[in-house]
């Protein structure tokens, strides 16, 4: 048998990475951001839709206005108290030159798996996750250590999560979903991040037709695409009435509402190897990408 991928190996020790997470998070607390701050949080591809799924958990939670951009669209006129950039690699162009803007006027408070990279210097705080860091190219336990960062700092119990994690990680895969020829991730308020995060991996590591919608909008057109051998794969509460339109239109419905959505998205992320596997594909070398985008 042949030696599991570095991106397996490295999905399955998410929960322990979590766990130093937990454990960080109040030595880390001055870092990041205090309640009633209005804060902003940046970052690309999977570390963007971190951002949003932090913001989005931060402001239900209480602890202040937070808004969620993609580095390259951040509105530089606009003000705020913090902004907290997420970026494994610490190279990505559209984070630093963000963080480079903003020095001198706002609080920059970044979180990076090394060390030893330029946004060291390109921002007032540094919460350095080494022990999450990756050596393939499609991000994984880096992201979803920092969210389990982040819930900690928020005042949320990660036990659960982090049980939950620990059964996903070598939980049984539905067949469904490995045969699909198509899935679509649904998610409501923070899980929409998570959504579109496992949408990216799916693209990622297996050249896999999927999309992602907020749960609610999925019936505004979406729907059209679900069908007999297609997947509706949901995180977090499922809207009233949707199991029921997705199976009458012969989908299959992925869905957990006991399992904390963060270890769901273990699952998901396995799926993306699974098939990318099936396929012939190496997930950790995805074709066109590389760790991080640097631009000339």
């Amino acid at each position: 048998m042949a030696a599991p991928s570095l991106t397996t190996t490295e999905i399955t020790t998410q929960p322990d990475c979590w766990q130093r997470a937990v454990e960080l998070a109040p030595e880390q607390s001055g870092k990041l951001p205090a309640r009633g701050e209005r804060v902003a949080v940046i970052g690309c591809g999977t570390s963007w839709f971190m951002a949003q799924s932090y913001a989005t958990l931060r402001e239900s939670a209480g602890h202040g206005e937070t808004d969620a951009f993609a580095a390259s669209e951040f509105p530089l006129g606009r003000s705020y108290d913090r902004v907290l950039a997420i970026t494994r690699s610490g190279t990505t162009t559209e984070v630093l030159r963000a963080c480079e803007q903003l020095l001198g006027s706002t609080p920059v408070t970044a979180i990076t798996a090394d060390p030893k990279t330029p946004v060291m210097q390109a921002a007032d705080e540094i919460i350095v996750l080494d022990f999450a860091d990756e050596q393939s190219v499609v991000q994984t336990r880096f992201a979803t250590t920092v969210l389990a960062l982040l819930r900690a700092h928020l005042g949320e119990d990660l036990t659960t999560a982090i049980a939950d994690a620990r059964t996903a990680v070598s939980d049984e895969l539905a067949p469904e979903a490995l045969s699909a020829e198509q899935i679509t991730f649904l998610g409501t308020g923070w899980t929409y991040g998570l959504a579109q995060e496992a949408a990216l991996k799916m693209r990622e590591a297996a050249g896999a037709w999927t999309e992602a919608y907020p749960a609610m909008e999925y019936r505004h057109g979406p729907i059209s695409i679900t069908g007999p051998g297609r997947v509706a794969w949901s995180f977090g509460p499922l809207p009233e009435g949707l199991a029921g339109n997705i199976a009458a239109v012969g989908g299959h419905l992925e869905h957990r509402p006991t399992v904390d959505p963060l270890a769901d998205l273990v699952r998901a992320q396995r799926l993306a190897v699974a098939i990318a596997e099936a396929k012939g594909y190496d997930p950790d070398r995805p074709r066109n990408l590389t760790r991080s985008v640097i631009l000339a």
